[in-house]
């Protein structure tokens, strides 16, 4: 088993994308975990997670299928830990 000393948000891949990416992220402790999409005018437009997750190195994917071409957001809440990252989607 890996371990993992700090949260970390990864860039999500690929990106740009089209229709589906995969968003990476790492839990040093066992917490609750929200990640959120949302786009350029800040509405939020999906909830991926919100649940409890084990520590260690993530992944959840994203389809975007039904969003427009344009600028999105996503935003990792664990703990004290936040972080946001852009993303490009491009139908």
């Amino acid at each position: 088993m890996i371990s993992v000393n700090s949260f970390a948000l990864f860039q999500n891949y690929p990106n740009p994308f089209n229709p589906t990416t995969t968003i990476r992220f790492a839990l040093p402790v066992e917490s609750r975990v929200k990640i959120n999409i949302y786009n350029s005018l800040g509405q939020l437009v999906e909830t991926l997670a919100d649940k409890d997750m084990k520590s260690g190195y993530h992944e959840i994917s994203f389809n975007a299928s039904r969003l427009a071409s344009g600028v999105y957001f996503y935003k990792l809440n664990s703990g004290n830990f936040v972080e946001t990252r852009k993303m490009l989607l491009m139908k």
